[in-house]
């Protein structure tokens, strides 16, 4: 199994003087080792090409200096639309509640997954049932209690049904 390290993430600023970088724009990143009280395992920094050649190879050969490359700034990208707002999603998430059928169940657990992720669903605790973990959850703002079964999906699965998931709901307009 891999290990995750934490990296800190890109600013969109030169390391060097500070400059907003442009989408398109051709940049030097370095990572390094981050400084013992940091909270991340490694320290990225992105510099300008005019800062780059000015420090010339030197910086490379910093001591901690893990990797250097060169790249572009992405072009920003247009947010994907959906055809359903989340009053929908929650709607579709109601509908399932007792399911019995295996791919509902499991189609049920990834949108409350989903509604987890956009804040709309919380995780209050988990229980033993019927030889399932069941989720005990609510809706914020709300004191009902919904029910959902964790189907233990490993990784691919739960991949699948996003995918069918982001199919159904997923639409460039």
């Amino acid at each position: 199994m891999a290990k995750e390290y934490n990296i800190t993430r890109a600013t969109g600023r030169c390391a060097g003087c500070d400059k907003e970088m442009q989408p398109a724009e051709e940049f030097v990143a370095t990572v390094r080792e981050a400084p013992e009280e940091a909270e991340e395992d490694f320290a990225r920094a992105d510099y300008c090409l005019a800062c780059w050649q000015a420090a010339g190879e030197a910086a490379a050969a910093e001591p901690g200096v893990l990797g250097v490359w060169r790249s572009r700034v992405p072009a920003p990208r247009e947010k994907k639309r959906t055809f359903v707002d989340d009053e929908l999603l929650i709607s579709f998430f109601e509908r399932l509640e007792g399911t019995e059928e295996p791919a509902k169940r499991d189609f049920r657990f990834v949108l409350a997954l989903i509604l987890m992720r956009k804040k709309l669903l919380v995780y209050d605790r988990s229980e033993p049932a019927d030889g399932h973990d069941v989720w005990t959850m609510h809706f914020r703002g709300a004191d009902a209690k919904c029910s959902v079964i964790d189907p233990h999906m490993d990784e691919e699965q739960v991949s699948e049904v996003s995918r069918q998931l982001g199919d159904i709901l997923e639409a460039e307009l």
